[in-house]
């Protein structure tokens, strides 16, 4: 397919795969290289230097996006009587018990978030195999095993995200849509890589944060210049 003058034009702009961006100027390429008529996701990718085959080395947590993520997330609740009330009355798409986990078990997982009160651990357990390797096991040190189940859906709702390392120590995330503002994007960034950043885990050796890029759901991944990010 022949490429139009603008395509040629950011084609050899881009020329210099080397080179780094600061953020601003990353987000406003991308905006730039836009081909699509879809609301494309901002993506962040970052490179530490941990191996996540050490438990000391591993990554993982919950962010809250200030600016919201741009997507409706679908979040289901293990809870029953008044908690169940208190899931639905916040916004939970599904609340059940033994029939969520029975529809579950028959392979309707088309949730981005599962939540649990701690007393429902006992019926949730028995969907390790189904929510473990998609992500989805409610888990109290990610907030998704709580009493307070309304705050936790809330929170889903409201743009907040988990992150983990990959094997080979990326951690990437969606942070927003190519339509948000500059403002709202940097924010969302910024939050996104300051949680990372903090949750360091003890055994990481070495410089940590090594590489930073961000993408657009078709476009190209952009480096970040790291020291504009963070020094450590």
């Amino acid at each position: 397919m022949a490429q139009t003058k603008k395509q040629k034009a950011l084609a050899t702009k881009l020329g210099d795969n080397m080179k780094h961006y600061g953020v601003a100027e990353a987000i406003q390429l991308l905006r730039d290289l836009k081909t699509t008529k879809f609301d494309e996701t901002v993506e962040v990718a970052l490179n530490l230097g941990v191996d996540p085959r050490h438990a000391d080395q591993m990554v993982r947590g919950m962010v809250t996006l200030p600016s919201g993520t741009g997507k409706d997330v679908k979040v289901a609740v293990f809870a029953r009587g008044d908690k169940a009330e208190a899931a639905l009355a916040a916004g939970a798409d599904k609340v059940g018990a033994e029939d969520l986990m029975e529809d579950m078990q028959a392979g309707n997982l088309d949730y981005g978030r599962v939540i649990a009160t701690p007393d429902m651990m006992g019926v949730v357990g028995r969907l390790g195999k189904v929510l473990g390797p998609k992500g989805l096991m409610p888990n109290p040190k990610l907030g998704t095993v709580t009493p307070n189940v309304a705050e936790a859906v809330k929170a889903a709702k409201g743009g907040q995200v988990e992150f983990r390392v990959e094997k080979a120590g990326i951690i990437h995330s969606g942070i927003g849509k190519l339509s948000f503002s500059d403002e709202a994007l940097r924010a969302n960034f910024d939050a996104f890589v300051d949680a990372i950043v903090k949750a360091k885990p003890a055994g990481a050796k070495g410089k940590y944060l090594r590489k930073v890029s961000v993408s657009s759901s078709m476009g190209p991944g952009l480096k970040i210049d790291v020291a504009e990010v963070h020094n450590g």
